[in-house]
This record gives structure tokens, sequence and C-alpha cells, in this order.
């Protein structure tokens, strides 16, 4: 449990709830409910051994931040509680609440311990795939989706690895549980189609008669989504989104958007973000709540396929 001030506002608050949830007890020496409630946090932090940080604030020695949090939840007592994640306040509630509504908060924003073993499993894999070791990083993420089935970013960080690896029966067969959902992840559609080129990859003719198809009949879309799909296997996938294009140009909704579908599915399987603390980047001496997320910059190829997928469609 530590003492939020202005002067460790930002790097044990803002920057700390990005890492994992925090919880900002806001209370004051003469407050009796705040003494009855205080102590229950410090049990709960112990009983949920690490799943969230518990911090204090003294209004009387704190005003302005305490004023400012009240402010923005339209509160005017104490003690009062906010959570903070990714670097801002998301939830929060008010008075000396029994154990059990506390925990009823808590559970609501607070990753449960299945949930952090599996969240541990998809660093681990992201550390074993840079130091070049995918059969690792595979396994870690195979347990962390074991772990939750629920949790579609180990799902689709799995079959990205598995897909990359050329997987791609184990890729079909982690895929198929979610392929019927009615409310899909992109990432997870994505992938799909990703699946579905690598398993019409080999069953297609060679790229020379495709090729030769194409130069006979510009209009021969068939040979056309085949030659893509080959290179959608191959993670050729400018080259993909070039013949997709052609096709777009001539008929967007070529055999129900097939065209279109994977072009958009390309785009998401390059897409590779990549979320960081930032600071405020707030004049000196002011303070600001909400925190920031840093996104790796750009991508000038994706950026100039979006455009030409935008002038194709409209």
């Amino acid at each position: 449990m530590k003492d939020i001030t202005q002067h460790n506002f930002e790097a044990d608050l803002i920057t700390a709830s990005v890492a994992q949830p925090v919880l900002l007890d806001i209370w004051a020496p003469w407050c009796g409910p705040c003494k009855t409630l205080g102590p229950l946090l410090e049990k709960l932090e112990t009983d949920y051994a690490g799943a969230f940080l518990l911090t204090k604030l003294d209004a009387d020695a704190e005003p302005e931040i305490a004023a400012q949090l009240s402010q923005m939840f339209g509160v005017r007592s104490i003690p009062f509680c906010v959570l903070f994640k990714g670097g801002q306040p998301v939830d929060g509630f008010v008075g000396a609440l029994p154990e059990g509504e506390v925990r009823k908060f808590l559970d609501k924003h607070v990753p449960s311990p299945e949930e952090r073993a599996a969240a541990e499993d998809m660093l681990e894999a992201e550390e074993l795939l840079a130091e070049g070791d995918p059969d690792s990083a595979i396994d870690r993420l195979q347990a962390a989706l074991a772990t939750n089935p629920a949790n579609d970013n180990a799902r689709y960080d799995f079959l990205r690895a598995l897909l990359k690896n050329g997987r791609v029966a184990e890729a079909r067969q982690a895929f198929d549980p979610v392929a019927a959902s009615p409310v899909l992840d992109l990432r997870l559609v994505a992938a799909g189609q990703w699946i579905a080129a690598m398993e019409a990859a080999p069953k297609a003719r060679p790229k020379a008669a495709l090729e030769a198809a194409l130069a006979a009949d510009k209009r021969d879309f068939a040979a056309r989504f085949e030659l893509a799909q080959i290179h959608f296997a191959a993670q050729e996938f400018t080259e993909a989104m070039d013949q997709l294009l052609e096709i777009l140009m001539r008929d967007k909704t070529w055999n129900g958007e097939a065209a279109r579908k994977a072009y958009v599915a390309v785009l998401e399987v390059m897409k590779q973000p990549t979320l960081a603390s930032a600071k405020p980047d707030a004049p000196k001496g002011a303070l600001e709540i909400a925190g920031k997320l840093a996104v790796t910059p750009a991508d000038p190829v994706i950026d100039a396929y979006r455009r030409k997928l935008s002038m194709a469609m409209f």
C-alpha cells in the first residue's frame, strides 16, 4: 500500500495502472467510515494476492487531486475509492461498503488468478518469439488459451504463431470452436481467412498457369483470387492485396465480396500494434488524470493499402 501525493501520482498511480489495476482510497483522518474501510481494503489486497495494488490519498493533504477526482465522478463525500486501469480512472464507489460489496466491485475489474496465469504465459510467449523459439512460444500460448478459452487475445496470438510457422492443421483445430460465433473478433475473422488461404494454396494451380490465365483474360477473377490465396499463404501480403485489388476495381461484390474480405484480412494480419505507457504531456505543475497509450508509428505500407482499398470501394 502506498500513499499518493502530487509527487508520485503519475508514477505510482497512472503509470502503475497500465501494468495492473490500482485502487485509490481517498480518505481523511477525521472521517469515521474511512477508518472502517481502510483496514478492509488492506485485507482484500492481501486476499487478492497481487491482482490489484492499493493506494491511499489523504484528501486534506492533497485537496487538488481529491477535488479533481470527486468532480470527475460527481462525488462530494469520503471515503471515495477510484479504480485505475490502463492509465485512467474507470470506476469507483463511495462509502464504507461491506466486504461482499467491495469484492463484487473488484471482481468486475480485477483479473482472476486464471486470467493472470494466462497473461503471464502470453508475456513469456512474446519473449520466446523474440528469442527465436516459436515452438516454446506456441506451447505457452496454448497453455494461456487452455486456461481461458474465451481469451480472444490468446487465441489470436496462438493462431498467428501457428500460421507463421506453417502449422495449419493445428490452427484449424484452434479456430473451429469459435468459427461459428455470431460476433467474432475481427482478428479472428482475419485468422480464419488466413487459414483458408493456407489450406487452399496446396490445391491451387501452379503460379505460371494462373498468370497465363490472367494474361489471356484479366477478368478471370477465380484465377486471380487463387493467385492471391497462394501469396497470402506464403505471407507475401502486398502481392496478395495487389491481386485482390484488381478484382475489387472491376467487381466489388464478386463471389460474395470474397476479394474485399480477404483484402481486409490481410491488412489485419499485417498489423502488429504495441502498447506502452507514456508520460502525460501536461505542463509542469499541472495534474492530468488520464494516462496515455503510446502506439508504434503507423506502418506506411498498411496505410497505403488502406487508401487503395478506399479508392477502389468508393
